[in-house]
């Protein structure tokens, strides 16, 4: 069992969330009104070009527990929930997302599963009431794709709502990715999970953040950087083309030899551009998938920071508030 005055982290990232603040902060403080820890609550303003960071500043006045990790520009929310995971003090650490999507009534739920034991508690989403018929299909082709590939595996519906255990946060905090989903590298940790089941609410206003293109951006990171599999891709399909090729050949040798017989009329050199054809996507097919690894190689050999902290115009940094 935990002691009762453990600390427990609550990292929010927020981008364009003004209308969020105040409704999301009523939540989150009703849902552990009860509890018997202490708290933190991180919030980490990635970038945000309304009036985010003035309301997170007022609310803070109010509420000493708030601590306000102010990014220099949107560096994106994977990098934004890395950041507020890297100053977190508590002894458990809780990431939830700032629209209310994320159920804060299940965070008790959350820290009686830490209790009993668990190092990482995740959060699966069975439904999403605005989830549209692109995005629904699009995850689950995701996972299953991503399962057929990768040696970490991500359960169906996970999302980044989850705990993690102090342990936890001190091996994530070793990782140095670039390209990073927090949820596969929590996951590839592999300490011990427990999942809580909960239906996505609506936005509270505003619209999501994350667009297709940033969705399928996020999803060839995960394959690229949790997975060598695509780059073998060039192979498997040389596999098939070299017998395919070989029976082509054939195929067209004898229909040459024997006058036709089924009429099809084709030229040797129809089954020539035809060959071309098809070596050259295998080309560029095999050409893109190693320019996303090089890209990957690029970006970590460069060495910048992963994040930047505008200090100015954070609170709390570094230390939690008396």
């Amino acid at each position: 069992m935990k002691t009762k005055r453990s600390l427990i982290s609550i990292i929010i990232p927020c981008y364009n969330e003004y209308d969020n603040v105040d409704p999301f902060y009523k939540s989150l403080t009703n849902a552990i009104s009860d509890s018997s820890y202490e708290y933190e609550f991180i919030y980490v303003n990635d970038g945000s070009l309304d009036k985010t960071l003035q309301k997170l500043h007022t609310l803070a006045k109010k509420d000493r527990r708030i601590r306000i990790l102010n990014l220099s520009r949107n560096f994106g929310k994977e990098v934004a929930t890395t950041a507020g995971i890297h100053h977190a003090n508590g002894d458990a650490l809780i990431i939830i997302d700032a629209d209310g999507q994320h159920p804060a009534e299940l965070i008790p739920a959350f820290i009686r599963k830490w209790e009993q034991g668990a190092k990482v508690v995740v959060g699966i989403r069975a439904t999403n009431q605005n989830e549209g018929v692109v995005k629904r299909y699009g995850s689950k082709l995701f996972y299953r794709l991503f399962n057929s590939i990768a040696t970490t595996k991500l359960v169906p519906g996970t999302t980044d709502f989850r705990l993690i255990d102090r342990v936890v946060k001190h091996e994530f905090a070793r990782m140095t990715e670039r390209n990073r989903i927090t949820r596969g590298l929590v996951d590839w940790l592999g300490f011990k999970q427990e999942y809580i089941v909960f239906h996505a609410n609506s936005r509270i206003a505003g619209t999501a953040g994350y667009s297709f293109s940033k969705l399928f951006s996020l999803a060839l990171n995960s394959f690229v950087s949790l997975s060598l599999k695509p780059l073998y891709l060039s192979f498997y399909i040389g596999l098939v083309i070299l017998p395919a090729s070989v029976a082509l050949a054939f195929g067209s040798g004898l229909e040459m030899l024997l006058h036709d017989p089924l009429h099809l009329h084709i030229t040797g050199t129809a089954y020539l551009v035809m060959l071309v054809l098809f070596l050259l996507g295998m080309v560029l097919i095999s050409q893109g998938i190693t320019a996303l690894y090089l890209s990957h190689i690029y970006t970590e050999t460069q060495n910048r920071p992963l994040y930047i902290i505008d200090s100015e115009n954070s609170l709390g940094i570094g230390a939690t508030r008396p």
